[in-house]
C-alpha cells in the first residue's frame, strides 16, 4: 500500500509541472531564474492593500457585544445608480486596469486611485481614502483584490527525447488558468460596505517552449477581459436598485 502510496504521488508530480499564485497586479509571466525561482516582472508591484485597512478594520480593538448590535441596526442597503460617480482602486497596482476601467464606464463616473500599499502600512487607511474620495465627489468607492490562478501539466511530446524539431514547434505543455476577483464597495459619508465575488473564470491552453510567455499573457488578457466585464455586470445588478 505504502509503495502504491509513494508511486501515486510520484505520478502527480509528474503530471503537474507546477502550480502558482500571480496577483492581477502583478500578472506579468514570471520567468524563471539560473537557480529556479520565478521572480515578478513588475518593479512597481509592492504586495496588496489588506481588507483591515480598507475598510477600516482595527484587529487589535476591543469590540463589546453591543457595538456589534449597533452597527448592525445602523446598517442600511447599498445602493449605487447607474450613473453614480466612483472611485476605483485596484490592489496593488498604481493604476487599476484598463480593461476594468471601461468595463465600469460603460455604467458609471469612473476616477482611478493608487492601490499601492503605503510603506510600513496604516490601519487607518480607510479614513484617507474614504476623505480624498469626499474631496473628489464620489459617492462610493470601489475596491477590487484578484488572483491569477495557474497550474502546468507536462504533455506526453515533452517526454519524447529523440524526436528532432525546430523552433521549438512541439507544444509540450498545457497550462489552466483561472481568474477569482473580489470586489468592496464602500460608502463614503457613512464608511458601510458590502464585498462581493463574481463568478471565477478558467482557460486552458497549450504551448512550445519558445511559445510559453506569449500564450501565458493571452490567457492573462482573456480571463482579465472577462472577470472584470462580470464584476461590472455585478455592481449594476445588485446595487443598482
Amino acid at each position: 500500500m505504502r509503495l502504491k502510496l509513494v508511486t501515486c504521488f510520484a505520478l502527480i508530480a509528474t503530471l503537474l509541472g507546477g502550480c502558482a499564485t500571480r496577483s492581477i497586479s502583478d500578472s506579468g509571466y514570471a520567468k524563471e531564474s539560473y537557480y529556479g525561482a520565478k521572480t515578478s516582472t513588475n518593479p512597481l508591484y509592492k504586495g496588496e492593500l489588506s481588507e483591515f485597512e480598507v475598510l477600516g478594520i482595527d484587529a487589535q480593538a476591543k469590540v463589546t457585544t453591543e457595538e456589534i448590535a449597533k452597527a448592525f441596526e445602523q446598517k442600511q442597503v447599498l445602493k449605487l445608480s447607474k450613473g453614480s460617480s466612483i472611485m476605483l482602486v485596484q490592489s496593488g497596482a498604481l493604476i487599476p486596469d484598463e480593461p476594468m476601467v471601461k468595463a465600469l464606464e460603460k455604467y458609471y463616473n469612473v476616477s482611478v486611485f493608487s492601490g499601492v500599499p503605503t510603506s510600513g502600512g496604516t490601519a487607518n487607511y480607510s479614513m484617507p481614502l474614504r476623505l480624498a474620495a469626499a474631496k473628489g465627489g464620489f459617492e462610493k468607492i470601489v475596491v477590487c483584490w484578484g488572483l491569477l490562478e495557474t497550474a502546468q501539466k507536462g504533455l506526453g511530446s515533452k517526454a519524447v527525447s529523440w524526436v528532432p524539431f525546430v523552433g521549438g514547434n512541439i507544444r509540450d505543455e498545457s497550462q489552466e488558468m483561472r481568474v477569482r476577483l473580489k470586489v468592496a464597495v464602500v460608502d463614503v459619508k457613512t464608511g458601510q460596505w458590502d464585498m462581493f465575488s463574481p463568478e471565477p473564470f478558467q482557460d486552458t491552453a497549450t504551448s512550445a517552449r519558445y511559445s510559453r510567455e506569449s500564450s501565458d499573457q493571452a490567457q492573462v488578457a482573456v480571463l482579465k477581459m472577462k472577470s472584470y466585464e462580470a464584476a461590472a455586470e455585478d455592481l449594476v445588478k445588485r446595487y443598482s436598485r
